[in-house]
């Protein structure tokens, strides 16, 4: 193997990942256009095409997926091997990268995010907000934020939040103008701002309980985004009704912009867990933010979470 055999693969694996040549020369502090001229040596070396580029997206061909699903344990290894050398020193540090939903995930990492900070001065944080399923290890993340129901079962779990309660609101006018719901059914005669999932397309059923039994209902409405944010300001405007945590609700709900219905009908979920690999958990950067995390959320009081911006 010649000395030039590797030449290029940090480039290549870092545009894989964040699928952006601008995001990887930001992630490896240096030019674009550095990055796209060892991309392509490496390309033009092996005589192959590994990535498609157009004004818009970069994806992977499918001789550069099967190079980058080979090459991926090992980058993980080297970065483990790295890790070690650091643990050694005593020190985290290093870029932590985390996933989490939007909302609820932004309302858990702004406090954690500031002492972490503290505690831990020379690692970065690369925080991805999104809603969708993400698999850790493909995309690179060291550990995610999720609904203890979305985390996947080979990954380590540790509890953040406890159960999460829900409520379907609407404003005070909204009611004033269509009246309020007895039971769930009669949803389908009312307004709803509905929450549609990103990665399957599919719509948010809405769940309600009677008698111990579990049942939906299949609600209908003018206004559908994918992201719970807007949901809540769009019910507080008037246009419909939203089913929605307390903990990203509660503060609207605490001063009299939305008001809940159907709160006999509603059940807890499981709330929000830490996951990541087994493997990664040693890692002292996130061993760290673990520790943190666990005992900061005890002492964070719901009122300071779902304050208003």
């Amino acid at each position: 193997m010649s000395d030039t055999s590797f030449d290029g693969l940090k480039a290549f694996l870092t545009v894989a990942e964040l699928k952006s040549f601008t995001a990887a020369a930001t992630r490896l502090d240096v030019t674009t256009t550095a990055v796209s001229k060892a991309v392509k040596l490496l390309e033009l070396r092996h005589d192959v095409v590994l990535l498609q580029r157009t004004t818009r997206h970069v994806a992977l061909t499918e001789a550069g997926a099967t190079l980058f699903a080979s090459l991926r344990p090992a980058v993980d290894q080297i970065d483990d091997a790295f890790s070690a050398l650091h643990a050694s020193r005593g020190r985290p540090s290093g870029t932590l990268r985390l996933t989490m939903p939007r909302a609820l995930g932004a309302l858990l990492i702004k406090p954690l995010t500031v002492q972490y900070r503290r505690i831990c001065p020379d690692v970065a944080i690369d925080i991805s907000l999104d809603d969708s399923a993400v698999d850790l290890v493909a995309s690179g993340f060291d550990a995610g934020i999720r609904l203890g129901e979305a985390v996947a079962q080979d990954m380590v779990a540790v509890r953040l939040t406890p159960d999460l309660t829900w409520s379907v609101v609407g404003s005070p006018d909204y009611f004033v103008q269509a009246g309020r719901p007895a039971a769930p059914e009669d949803l389908t005669a009312h307004e709803t701002i509905r929450y549609r999932f990103l990665a399957s397309g599919g719509l948010h059923r809405w769940a309600f309980y009677r008698k111990g039994q579990a049942f939906h209902v299949e609600t209908s409405g003018k206004i559908i985004v994918n992201d719970t944010t807007l949901i809540r300001g769009f019910a507080r405007a008037g246009m419909g009704l939203a089913y929605l945590p307390d903990m990203e609700a509660g503060a609207d709900i605490d001063n009299g912009r939305l008001e809940r219905v159907l709160q006999g009908f509603l059940r807890p979920t499981s709330g929000l867990f830490m996951y990541f690999p087994v493997r990664t958990q040693h890692q002292p950067k996130l061993r760290a933010f673990i520790d943190m995390a666990v005992h900061e959320v005890k002492t964070l009081s719901t009122a300071s979470l779902l304050a208003p911006e």
